[in-house]
């Protein structure tokens, strides 16, 4: 699988990455035994990078994932912190960071936990001196060997490349959120932060799997927060409303080349924006996180597809979700 530098980190991470999400909670069931067999497919065909969070499964990914990498060798594990406590600037303190990260160190059972990112804080947290220095110190102290932001806007991602610590931006980019193509991309590669992509597939749309009849279990927050009822709305779907998924996905499909499916194009399509380090699809099944990982033997597509995706994004999309995040 081709390598690509995880931004400030000082690490190479294959372009194919694992998220740990679906093994936590929130997609539906997961058996741990499945769990680990997903892990291990997604190793095997390549995968280096698998991301998760304290809050996934109220950290049970974390302890699933911990459990596998113990003893392998050439993994990059990245978890987040910040979602378990209510939402206010003021608990972002060094006290409060050192707690979480006891946490997190425990469940992954490691004494430096290789990347930690700020999972999706208040707006105000972006701007907030004490809250780098803070973050410096964790590094210092060799809790974390690295540090970034998981960012829901790109105004958010922009102030935080703009700090000479952050190595890395979490951000949503799929063919359904170009904006940060605009200027996030370009100011990640120019300031040498790395881009990890997640909700590629926008929540299962752009697999090109489900119609207007597809259901979803009442655990699945497909289900429980397409209006945002429990996070950021943007999370689910990528922020745009079903129906208009489903007809965007239509569109596409004729410019999906021939022999790869409409998950491979999805995923193709965000690994040919050469400033993306890492992408993160997530799976629940070892044939899931096997296709994922296959993304990144396809070709580039070509200028076609790339004009369709903006096409269709201009026609349908934009007027959703553009000036939203």
């Amino acid at each position: 699988m081709e390598l690509r530098e995880l931004g400030r980190t000082g690490r190479q991470v294959g372009v194919i990455g694992l998220g740990a999400w679906q093994l936590g909670a929130d997609w539906g069931e997961v058996g741990e035994d499945d769990a680990l067999a997903t892990l291990t497919a997604a190793v095997d065909a390549g995968v280096t990078f698998i991301d998760t969070a304290d809050v996934y499964g109220d950290g049970r990914s974390e302890r699933i994932v911990g459990g596998f990498v113990k003893g392998r060798t050439g993994l990059t594990v990245a978890t987040k912190m910040g979602r378990r406590v209510p939402q206010e600037p003021s608990a972002y303190t060094l006290d409060n960071f050192r707690a979480w990260n006891d946490r997190s160190r425990e469940n992954l059972g490691v004494d430096t936990v290789d990347l930690v990112q700020l999972h999706c804080p208040p707006t105000e947290v972006f701007s907030d001196e004490a809250v780098y220095d803070a973050l410096d110190s964790m590094v210092e102290e060799r809790r974390i060997a690295a540090y970034g932001v998981s960012v829901e806007t790109c105004d958010q991602a922009l102030t935080a490349i703009a700090r000479p610590g952050v190595a890395t931006v979490q951000i949503i980019l799929n063919a359904f959120r170009l904006k940060p193509l605009e200027r996030v991309l370009p100011a990640a590669a120019e300031a040498g932060v790395g881009i990890i992509a997640r909700v590629p597939l926008a929540s299962g749309l752009l697999s090109g799997r489900y119609d207007r009849d597809t259901t979803f279990g009442a655990d699945d927050h497909r289900t429980f927060n397409r209006h945002g009822e429990s996070f950021d709305v943007g999370e689910t779907f990528a922020g745009v409303d079903y129906e208009t998924g489903l007809e965007a996905v239509e569109r596409l499909r004729p410019v999906v080349p021939e022999g790869v499916t409409p998950p491979g194009f999805a995923l193709r399509w965000i690994i040919d924006q050469p400033a993306v380090s890492v992408v993160i699809p997530g799976a629940r099944t070892p044939r899931q996180a096997e296709a994922n990982a296959a993304a990144a033997g396809l070709a580039p597509l070509d200028e076609r597809a790339h004009e369709s995706v903006t096409a269709v994004y201009d026609d349908l999309i934009r007027p959703l979700v553009h000036d939203r995040w």
